[in-house]
């Protein structure tokens, strides 16, 4: 439900995810290192979805490959 109501993002935003997914060893650090930018990774019927911090506030649909 809430996947679908979320729009593609920017195209500057997704090459900072992109870059700190390279640059992180795990998973776990990658949604460690997003959270310094205000970020966080949200799981939502099976998509991932950037989100503002602290509010939640939906940006955008991670792509599949960056699980």
């Amino acid at each position: 439900m809430f996947a679908q109501q979320v729009t593609a993002m920017d195209d500057g935003i997704l090459s900072l995810v992109r870059e700190e997914r390279r640059k992180a060893l795990s998973a776990r650090e990658w949604r460690f290192r997003l959270r310094g930018y205000g970020l966080a990774v949200q799981d939502e019927d099976g998509a991932q979805i950037l989100t503002r911090l602290p509010r939640g506030e939906a940006i955008g649909v991670l792509p599949a490959d960056m699980v």
